[in-house]
């Protein structure tokens, strides 16, 4: 079963459960209540045509064949046009069009292409969907893995294609909540005696566009954690309890794409 077919029915995912801890009322309007956003972020579709390309990259690879360059890029403007044209409701960023993303993504592909270790190991999935439930939740956990490799030795490399304003710090790569779900993925989908390696894929845009790989492992203790964060959250949204997170610390808080409806909800009782 493909993933837009796993999205139809309920369930959870990476990105829903921290949008459920990051702010309660921004799982519930999305997710529950199912408002239509006022915006989407230009740096959402970027990414989507970014990852679009990437794994067109990939699955050439996988029948045996090498894209250049040149048709990396090619692919990217394909997406990239079919995700922007004619939009009205993309928020571009202060200095970025439509054309000046084009570019920007170009050369990130570039850098990936010239960089990223994709010459070294067997490519065995390319967005790759799963479904798996953990004990206590009643919903399945789903997602897609962007790439799926295996070396010499037989260890499974799993990747995340990432693309960011800036380099990762350690910490960020080594708590990251989704690296671990895939990992448990993984292991359901009959890998779990294999040693597998986590890695995001960071396209990075600063002024001169560079590439970097993140390696990283989770332990057993890490999916422990994961499982308890799963079933927490799925109790949560059971009893009908979404806490918002308004305060400054909170980095989805500026550019929510709910805040109009965020407002209305705090100003509910007041009315």
């Amino acid at each position: 079963m493909g993933l837009k077919e796993l999205r139809n029915a309920e369930h959870l995912s990476a990105s829903s459960i921290n949008d459920y801890i990051d702010c309660g009322l921004l799982y519930k309007f999305g997710r529950i209540d199912k408002i239509p956003a006022e915006f989407k972020p230009d740096a959402l579709e970027f990414g989507s045509a970014i990852h679009l390309a990437l794994a067109d990259f990939h699955m050439e690879k996988m029948r045996g064949s090498y894209l250049s360059v040149k048709q990396l890029h090619e692919c990217f403007e394909t997406h990239w046009r079919k995700l922007t044209d004619g939009r009205d409701d993309i928020k571009y960023a202060e200095g970025n069009d439509p054309e000046i993303l084009l570019l920007k993504g170009q050369e990130l592909l570039t850098a990936y292409y010239n960089k990223a270790p994709w010459k070294e190991y067997e490519c065995i999935g390319i967005e790759e969907p799963f479904s798996f439930y953990v004990k206590g939740c009643p919903l399945p956990i789903i997602g897609a893995i962007d790439l799926i490799e295996k070396d010499d030795s037989g260890t499974i490399i799993i990747s995340d294609f990432k693309t960011s304003a800036r380099s990762y710090s350690n910490d960020e790569v080594t708590r990251n909540f989704q690296l671990v779900l895939y990992q448990m993925a993984m292991k359901e989908k009959g890998y779990s005696n294999s040693d597998i390696l986590l890695r995001f894929d960071c396209l990075i845009k600063t002024k001169q566009p560079k590439f970097e790989s993140y390696y990283t492992i989770r332990d057993e203790i890490d999916e422990i954690r994961a499982r308890k964060k799963i079933v927490t959250v799925s109790k949560g949204i059971a009893r009908g309890i979404f806490l918002p997170n308004d305060s400054a610390y909170n980095f989805k808080c500026k550019g929510c794409s709910f805040k109009k409806n965020c407002d209305a909800w705090f100003l509910e009782e007041v009315a």
